[in-house]
């Protein structure tokens, strides 16, 4: 199926591994000149050329910047001043006590999942508003909604990316531009396969066994029983971005392997 997207131009945040990476192949499957984004250029600049080599009809681009800090965001900017897509995909996690999360981290956390990607959106929003196209997509979690109180840090966030997202939507109000957010359950990225190998250090175990294993014991109420792979994230972004998502405005897209027990 072509999605439309040929030649468009996407900023992925974080998209030099999992969900971003992701997301970043799916849009080049499609024609998109993907932006790929990470702190270390020299990581960025191996996935640049990696997707050079994979999607030859492709314009990748070396976005390499901390989107923290304020300034990096705007040297961002000046590089690459109008895109189609903006992915806000990047951010941080930490298992933590509540006890144990103090205003630097609470601050930390606010900064890093929510201010830097309002930065970006707020440069990138109004362009795309005047172009007539555009997509934000911000990258949450179950979390958002069903806070599991092992990490309130990185919950508390993820609610207020839903907010934000739906916000923004509002000044898209008769437009071909989106905004919206995609939850995915627990997924498979490098560490948590790390993680689960960890655990089950047992070699005569294929990952799939230790995979399910986990899953009876520590996430029961998913319905999928396996965590999510990065590409299927990849492939549902991939279908938001398009024109033929024109009509999800606002939606809180839910890919959660049935983690969340509620209708809403």
């Amino acid at each position: 199926m072509d999605m439309g997207l040929k030649n468009k131009t996407a900023l992925v945040t974080g998209s030099t591994r999992g969900i971003g990476r992701a997301i970043a192949i799916e849009l080049a499957k499609e024609g998109v000149n993907v932006l790929i984004n990470g702190r270390n250029g020299e990581e960025v600049e191996r996935i640049v050329n990696e997707m050079k080599l994979d999607f030859p009809n492709t314009a990748p681009g070396n976005a390499t910047a901390d989107i923290v800090d304020r300034n990096q965001r705007e040297a961002l900017f000046r590089k690459y001043p109008n895109i189609d897509i903006l992915v806000n995909n990047m951010g941080i996690y930490e298992i933590m006590e509540y006890e144990d999360v103090d205003d630097e981290v609470w601050e930390k956390y606010f900064r890093t999942n929510v201010l830097a990607a309002n930065g970006l959106s707020k440069f990138y929003l109004p362009q795309m508003l005047n172009n007539g196209f555009g997509r934000v997509i911000f990258i949450a979690s179950e979390e958002a909604v069903m806070p599991s109180g092992q990490m309130p840090q990185y919950c508390m966030t993820k609610s207020m990316v839903l907010s934000l997202s739906k916000s923004l939507s509002k000044l898209t109000k008769g437009t071909e531009v989106t905004v919206n957010t995609i939850m995915p359950g627990p997924t498979l990225s490098e560490n948590v396969h790390q993680i689960i190998d960890g655990i089950y250090p047992d070699e005569d175990m294929s990952f799939p066994e230790k995979e399910k294993k986990f899953m009876n014991l520590n996430l029961p109420q998913s319905e999928l029983q396996r965590f999510i792979r990065p590409i299927e994230i990849g492939r549902l972004a991939a279908f938001v971005c398009s024109p033929y998502a024109n009509a999800f405005k606002g939606s809180p897209i839910r890919m959660d392997g049935g983690m969340v027990p509620t209708i809403y």
